[in-house]
């Protein structure tokens, strides 16, 4: 059996031990590298695709020259790190807060930029003809967020080198959320809910009348109002159909699932 003066020397010596424990530090694999460095080589990491890498220097950056300006370059290139790997959250929230804490800087065409490009999304624009997923089968709020993005870019810095590819994107945000609809209008018709295939082929008619989903959308408003027995807003429909797309397949062909849709190129 332990003595008084053993047990109370185990017990000291344990509550040091647990002490010494609790108050190290992970070393800092970075401890001897200046900020100029470490921002030099993110920057080589990311231009050879090694986003993991650049990340953690980045974000040193960030911590150590802070209220600088390469604290804030270095923000705006995390976010597009996060981006690259996949992690739109971390990035959203890094342009937002760059935002917030930077709203007169001279980088803020490039941080709506950014922002949208974010949202945009356009992976599954390049690779989802593999799975035949429809674009307008997307995210819709994403879109609609890019756009804002975008338009917030091109009505500030109309002469940003970012701006003209900011209006392609705009216009094809535009046309993913028609198809949108025109997806709706069409699972809605094929369901027989008539009615709220019309009205949600009326929305596109309205609100994206320049893009290719007006045709089809047309189209579903004429048949819809046919089912519905309603001839006057059937032949109002047709004719604005005609007028419109005189060579429209929808008129000889009507719902053809091998139909590509507009953004196919394949």
């Amino acid at each position: 059996m332990l003595s008084k003066g053993l047990w109370a020397g185990l017990v000291a010596v344990t509550l040091t031990a647990g002490l010494a424990g609790c108050g190290s530090t992970p070393e800092d694999e970075f401890a001897g590298v200046s900020s100029d460095k470490l921002y030099a080589d993110a920057r080589d990491e990311a231009s050879e695709g090694n986003y993991e890498a650049a990340i953690k220097r980045y974000e040193k950056v960030e911590a150590r020259a802070s209220g600088t300006l390469m604290a804030q370059q270095a923000q705006l290139e995390l976010a597009y790190a996060y981006y690259k790997t996949g992690e739109r959250a971390q990035a959203l929230a890094k342009i937002e807060r760059f935002m917030r804490l930077h709203p007169t800087s001279p980088a803020m065409d490039y941080a709506l930029y950014l922002q949208g490009l974010v949202n945009f999304n356009d992976d599954l624009g390049m690779f989802g003809w593999l799975s035949k997923q429809d674009l307008s089968e997307r995210d819709q709020q994403a879109s609609r967020d890019a756009y804002e993005s975008y338009k917030q870019l091109v009505e500030r810095f109309p002469n940003s080198k970012y701006s003209a590819d900011a209006r392609l994107r705009m216009n094809y945000v535009v046309n993913s959320l028609a198809a949108g609809e025109v997806h709706v209008a069409r699972f809605y018709y094929r369901r027989g809910a008539y009615l709220a295939a019309a009205n949600r082929a009326q929305t596109t008619v309205s609100e994206f009348r320049n893009s290719p989903a007006v045709e089809e959308a047309l189209y579903i408003m004429v048949r819809s109002y046919d089912q519905l027995a309603m001839p006057e807003l059937r032949d109002d429909a047709l004719r604005v159909l005609k007028s419109n797309f005189p060579d429209s397949r929808f008129i000889s062909e009507g719902f053809t699932p091998a139909a590509k849709p507009w953004w196919q190129l394949w």
